[in-house]
Order: structure tokens, then sequence, then C-alpha cells
């Protein structure tokens, strides 16, 4: 079994928590930028890649300008996700507008700043040209097959059941509208599984998206400039789980296009990928301090974070793994559950897990919170989400987005004067 290592230490963490109070999310800008150089890496044979990270897994304008560094794209989904971009001075085609169920004040702002749209239905096609009056010269559509998707290893995903995306015969109606409209450049878009821990899901989907394009090619006569491979790159929240190897992936995808793309005469079309999870999560951890214990049917551990700063173990029942800091060679021979202080029972970041003995003031390091953690945080009870930190290459730890404080809980109020006067904050 794999061992998961926390990449701070119990003596990092005590110092840290001198200035920024517990819980708090922590990023290592040395993982983040290895990681980065390795997906460029891994797709450098297509001369037109890239990588739109997922605005909506990490929305730090710290992080992303890391990876900007590395050529990364943005991909977004939101009109406030489209507004980082623009303040972060992102623009053009380094934004991906991937959204779904979209209002026109959105599609708007993504035209204005340049950004590609990729349309997530085909009704769409008509909404976007009343709103910017004609259809942008380029375009992409998302694409689902229905049914299930299925490898060697198994069923993975379900895109039957899925809301995203148009069907075979929708896609090739859109581009024979969308060309007869002036759309000159066109990308292929697909999400067909989440989370996937094997090699072979980019070169499995490739080989469906290229076989698609080569037919869109010859019988819509339109000129295929990019075909995006999306999301779905995981990573291995358990121990037992072996890594992604994305040099091993970008090889897989490679064969692929040099045996469809390119006898196809489609040689020069590039290749992009949409990657939060993958390029984030393990390089963000949830710092959090036992405050209590508790004794009843079950031995539990009361921790200073809950589902509020963390979402995922209540929402879906996944597992993050959890270190003690301090007690990594300990034995594991105490069965806890890890509980938050929200009132939903399922306020848990770990169920009958075994764990070295915890003791009221340990640290536990929650892992894989990079990616979907901070972003998923909601104020449920009134609980207040957390500081975000980024631990420098040097060791030093950066505050990159402070705690929320309660006058931030209540700021829309401040149109009622009558109440919001009433409410008394601490001194700033």
């Amino acid at each position: 079994m794999m061992k998961k290592k926390p990449f701070v230490t119990k003596e990092q963490i005590e110092q840290i928590a001198k200035t920024y109070p517990t819980p708090f999310h922590i990023y290592d800008e040395l993982g983040i930028r290895e990681n980065a150089r390795k997906v460029k890496q891994a797709f450098a044979w297509n001369p037109g890649f890239r990588e739109y990270f997922a605005v909506k897994a990490t929305p730090n304008p710290f992080l992303i300008d890391i990876l900007r560094e590395y050529g990364c794209g943005c991909d977004c989904s939101s009109e406030t996700e489209l507004m980082l971009c623009q303040a972060l001075d992102v623009k053009g085609e380094e934004i991906m507008f991937s959204s779904n169920d979209t209002p026109a004040e959105e599609y708007a702002l993504a035209d204005k700043l340049g950004a590609i749209i990729n349309l997530d239905d085909i009704t769409h096609i008509e909404f976007v040209e009343k709103i910017l009056g004609k259809l942008p010269e380029t375009m992409s559509c998302r694409y689902n097959p229905g049914g299930v998707f299925q490898m060697s290893n198994g069923i993975m995903d379900n895109p039957g059941d899925a809301k995203y995306g148009m069907t075979t015969d929708q896609i090739f109606e859109a581009f024979r509208v969308m060309k007869q409209k002036g759309v000159k450049r066109f990308g292929i878009h697909a999400f067909l599984a989440s989370n996937t821990v094997t090699n072979e899901y980019y070169p499995k989907l490739a080989g469906e998206l290229f076989s698609l394009a080569v037919r869109l090619k010859e019988e819509t006569g339109a000129d295929i400039a990019f075909i995006n491979l999306s999301g779905g790159v995981g990573i291995p929240y358990r121990p037992d789980q072996e890594p992604n190897d994305i040099l091993a992936i970008g090889e897989g995808v490679h064969q692929v296009y040099d045996s469809v793309l390119v006898p196809a005469g489609m040689g020069d079309v590039a290749i992009y990928t949409e990657m939060g999870r993958f390029m984030m999560g393990p390089y963000g951890g949830l710092v959090t301090k036992a405050v209590h214990e508790k004794h009843t049917y079950k031995e539990y551990i009361g921790v200073d974070a809950c589902a509020a700063n963390l979402m995922r173990p209540a929402m879906y029942g996944a597992y993050h793994h959890i270190t003690v800091l301090g007690k990594e060679n300990a034995l594991c021979d105490h069965k806890y559950d890890v509980t938050g202080s929200l009132c939903e029972n399922n306020d848990k970041f770990a169920i009958d897990r075994m764990l070295p003995e915890i003791e009221t003031g340990d640290y536990l390091f929650i892992h894989d919170t990079g990616a979907h953690g901070f972003s998923m945080g909601y104020n449920y009870n009134g609980r207040l989400r957390s500081a975000e930190l980024l631990l420098r290459t040097d060791g030093n730890a950066e505050l990159i987005r402070r705690a929320e404080t309660p006058k931030d809980y209540f700021a829309t109020f401040d149109c009622f004067e009558d109440f919001y006067k009433k409410l008394r904050f601490d001194e700033e």
C-alpha cells in the first residue's frame, strides 16, 4: 500500500497556526509547479496543446497565476469565473466557456472577453445568435454519446444519464447549421467519466472523439480546429490506488492521434484538456485541530473544521485520507468517526477510520483537498469559510485568501439599514 505523506510537518503547522488559526486550506507551490510542468511535457508532441484549468475546482487567482506560467488557460462556467479571468487579464482563446443552462448575460460576457464558447445544447445556437447578433467564427460543441462509458476495467460512468452535451445526430446538425451561419473553426468537447484512476481513459476517449471528428469533417465540411478531452483524469484519494501517469496518458493519446487523425489529413488539430482535480487536488490539504472527544456508542473526534470547509465526504461519501501530524509512524489502532460541528449527521470526514490515538490539540491533515475542496464550501449553520494559504517553495506560508468573518456573512443585509446597524462586529 502506498503511504500518503503530507507536504507539511507538524512543526510547520504549529508555526503557521500562530498567525493563521485552524481550520485552513493550504496548497503546495512546489507540487503544483512540478505537476504543471509534467502535464506540459506529456502533450508537447501536439503544438497546439493547451490545458484549460477548470476554475470551478479551485478559483483562487494566486494559484491560477502559477498555472499560467506553464501555458495554462482557464475553463469557466459562470459569470464570476469569467470576471476572475478578466481581472487576471486572461482573455481571448485562453478562456474556454463551457456552461449549461446558460443565462444570456454570461454568453455576452464570454464573447466580450473573446472566449471560445462551448455549446452544451443545440437550441443554444439560436439563443447565442440572438444575444450576439451573429455567431463567433470559432465555436465548440459538447458531445454526449449516451449509453455507458466502458473500458477494459469495467463501466466507468453513464453519460446517458448526464444532463450535458448533444446526441450524435444533434452534433452533426449543429455543425451544419453553425457552418451555414458563418462559423469557420470548430471544436469538439466531451466529458464521459469522472475521477478515473487509470491511464486508459484519455486514450479511449480520444479514440471516440477523433473518429467522430473525422466523420464530422467528411460529412459537414467543418474545419475541426481542436478537440477538447475535458477533465476526468483523477487522483488516488485512497493509499491503495496507483496514481495516473500523465506521461503515459499523453503518449497514449499521441498514438491514437497518429492512427486516426493523421491519416485523415487532420494532423494539425490541437488537443485541449480541462483538468481541475489532476492539476490541483493532491497539492492541497485541509488542516484542522482536534477540539473534542466523545465516547458513546462509537468513538468520536470533533475537529474545528466541518463540511462547510470540505463538502465531499458529506455529499458523496467520498474518502479523504487523514494524517495525524506528528504521529505519521504511530500504530493505527484506534477506530474513530472524525466529525465537524454542523447540525447534520453526515458531517463526518471519516467513519470507522483506523487512526493513531488522537488527543485534543492534535493537528489533522486531510489530504487531496486542492480541488473541489474550498470551492464547494458553504455557510450552513452560519459557519464561515476558512482561509487559504500557499506554502511557497522557500517553505514560507502566504495568505492567499483570508478567512470569512461574521461581517462577510451578514454583508448582503446591508441594504436593510435598521437591521444591519444592530449587528455587532468585532473591531477590525
